[in-house]
């Protein structure tokens, strides 16, 4: 007796053998891409929640523009409150039951960490972790796991040449968060510093992500005698550390994480007069610049804000580093081809090299399959209470 195959399933038979490799991958159609994040659009660092909204505002315009090779971006952030476990719930849903092609752009050093095994296990990735820490710096054992920011270890060393080379018989002081992120600033500061660190640095204060106030720690800082200080720390901390220290009419030379370092929030919720001097390091054009007030990538980025993200604060820097990461997730996702995987997508990012719009002049992004570390160079800059100045050429740790 002989089998017959209906002629529709027959025609899906063929279909399914003759479609690309794309095809199969999770996440991707021939008309759509399923992309995934974790934000903290709630809980102690909902400051930075503002990336989820930009980045849709950005992939919002990609869309209207036609896509990438014909397919649609969907956008899919979950809120993780900036919890861990509530990350490796997000996630877990994004991947299991959303079925995305990646996760983009998650934030938090902790947060993004506590799935990292997970989604290399997986082979799913995790690309642009909005997170400097050396735990994402690790292509050899979490290749899927690719970061975006600027390292804070690099950043730190970098303020340790600065003050070498401007005040070498400082007394350091470090405010850091009592975690990876912070502890990273810890480090560089003082590997940065060499052989004078045990003698330079003078006091260490640590703070939790929960603590009301880091008024206590930066009391004890100005009775050791600091007169430079390092804040390893987020934005609310960081508004509470300036604010304190203008109560304390205590005068140090203060060196700031860039991830903190913004216009608005943390200067105006401290007072942009209470911030006049602070140092930090840069990789973009600052919005609040006005040097860049006719240069073409700000006029480009103002005019998508204006467009697309209306409600956006113009001032604030996390707007800039998410339209980067956006624009530079277009340009790897264009260069991988119609023909989109995982692999092929993992395989352009890790050879990037690419000066995206809005980095400063002699700043981009930069990659190898053995050095996932994107930034070799940032730009120093000095806030002179309505906008940032640049000191110097950009330098590299």
């Amino acid at each position: 007796m002989r089998l017959r195959i209906p002629a529709l399933a027959l025609g899906l038979s063929v279909l399914a053998w003759a479609a690309p490799a794309a095809a199969q991958t999770p996440g991707v159609t021939a008309t759509e891409i399923k992309i995934g994040s974790t934000q903290p659009l709630s809980g102690p660092a909902s400051a930075y929640g503002v990336v989820a909204a930009s980045t849709e505002a950005y992939f919002t315009r990609l869309n209207e523009a036609g896509g990438i090779h014909g397919r649609k971006i969907t956008w899919l952030p979950m809120d993780d409150a900036f919890t861990p476990a509530k990350t490796v719930e997000q996630t877990r849903k994004l991947v299991e039951q959303e079925g995305v092609f990646m996760i983009f752009a998650p934030q938090g050093t902790a947060a993004s960490s506590s799935v990292t095994k997970y989604l290399n296990a997986k082979k799913v990735p995790q690309f642009f972790v909005n997170s400097g820490s050396h735990l994402f710096q690790n292509p050899k054992d979490l290749p899927w796991t690719v970061p975006y920011l600027p390292t804070y270890y690099g950043e730190s060393r970098i303020y340790a040449k600065h003050i070498l080379a401007n005040k070498p018989d400082a007394k350091v002081g470090v405010l850091y968060q009592n975690d990876d992120f912070g502890r990273d600033y810890l480090r560089g500061i003082k590997a940065g510093l060499g052989d004078k660190a045990a003698k330079m640095v003078v006091s260490e204060q640590g703070y939790e992500v929960t603590d009301p106030t880091v008024d206590s720690q930066i009391v004890a800082l100005k009775s050791a005698g600091v007169d430079v200080l390092l804040l390893g720390s987020l934005s609310k901390q960081s508004s509470q550390a300036i604010r304190k220290i203008a109560d304390l009419n205590w005068k140090p030379t203060i060196y700031m994480s860039y991830i903190s370092a913004n216009v608005s929030p943390t200067f105006t919720n401290a007072g942009l007069e209470k911030a006049t001097g602070i140092i930090t390091a840069t990789a973009i054009k600052d919005p609040t610049d006005t040097r860049w007030a006719d240069d073409k990538d700000f006029q480009d980025w103002l005019a998508w804000m204006k467009k697309y993200y209306p409600k956006g604060d113009l001032n604030n820097m996390s707007n800039v580093f998410a339209y980067i990461a956006a624009n530079t997730l277009e340009h790897a996702l264009r260069e991988t081809g119609k023909d989109l995987t995982r692999e092929g997508l993992l395989k352009t990012l890790s050879t990037l090299d690419y000066a995206a719009p809005m980095l400063t002049p002699g700043v981009k992004l930069s990659f190898s399959p053995n050095d996932y570390n994107p930034y070799k160079k940032l730009q120093m800059q000095r806030f002179d209470g309505t906008k940032w100045t640049l000191l110097g050429e950009p330098i590299g740790d």
